[in-house]
């Protein structure tokens, strides 16, 4: 008998599921499910509708997710589309589709302000891969700004950069602007994230799409490294994932140090055990 689809990445439930499983699952009910835009700067997804259960990950400001059931509870239960992820959200995330993000932030993080003046106190913090509609350049005492498309609010211009202009080309340099960045299972923000998301947003900013979680991207993201390891190979073991930074070292969010930190590739393999594999991009 084929096992079902992974429930982290294929919307399904007993009662509900999404119509494009049809044939796949069983359910009680297909829907197509209705695209909506994140609003927040970021919003957490869990395994059930409880706020005190822990984050399987984490939606960004701009990232569109397909919502197949709202509660009356305001809980929200749909897949972000940039890597499939399923889970329940707060329905307060939701905003419209239109107008389509023009830039994405570059910057592990940086703040939105209600006017184009550092000096104001910032709305929200947006996070490396957060998204945004901007429109004109506004100068203030010799910082420049961009303006949200609806003139409400600003970001600081040389921390966001269209969204047509070319990527980053070293994920290990972006892994490294969070080093001391705090542990956070599930977590996906620079305020917090954990061994995966540091891999995954780092990838991203260069341009190349990975899966959420360690094992799935073990799977899918490169291929198996020959000889000994090199900057840039991506180093597992069952449930973490780090990459090799120059000298041998090893970058991850470790739930060890609960920080991101950079350390001797061979104490961690000596305090986790010997790698799954090394994937080289």
């Amino acid at each position: 008998m084929t096992a079902p689809p992974d429930r982290r990445i294929a919307a399904h439930r007993p009662d509900l599921a999404d119509r494009r499983l049809e044939g796949l699952v069983a359910a009680g009910q297909f829907v197509e499910g209705e695209r909506w835009r994140i609003a927040l700067a970021s919003v957490p997804l869990r395994a059930a509708p409880r706020p005190d259960l822990p984050f399987e990950t984490e939606a960004l400001r701009g990232e569109v997710v397909r919502v197949f059931e709202e509660t009356i509870e305001g809980w929200a239960w749909g897949q972000i589309e940039t890597d499939g992820y399923v889970g329940y959200f707060s329905a307060d995330a939701l905003g419209p589709l239109a107008p389509e993000p023009t830039h994405r932030v570059i910057v592990p993080r940086t703040f939105l302000y209600p006017a184009p003046d550092l000096r104001r106190p910032p709305r929200e913090a947006l996070s490396l891969g957060a998204t945004l509609a901007l429109g004109e350049a506004v100068e203030t005492r010799g910082t420049l700004y961009r303006m949200t498309a609806d003139g409400a609010a600003a970001v600081v211009d040389r921390h966001v950069a269209p969204l047509d202009a070319p990527h980053a080309d070293d994920w290990v340099a972006v892994a490294e602007g969070f080093l001391g960045a705090p542990y956070l299972w599930g977590g996906r923000t620079s305020l917090g994230l954990d061994c995966s998301a540091l891999v995954q947003l780092s990838l991203a900013a260069c341009g190349i799409a990975a899966p959420r979680d360690s094992d799935l991207q073990e799977s899918a993201v490169g291929r198996p490294a020959e000889g000994p390891p090199r900057r840039g190979d991506l180093v597992f073991w069952p449930g973490h994932v780090g990459l090799v930074a120059a000298d041998e070292t090893l970058l991850h969010a470790s739930g060890f140090q609960m920080q991101v930190v950079r350390e001797p590739l061979a104490g961690a393999i000596a305090r986790i055990g010997a790698p799954r594999s090394i994937r080289r991009l």
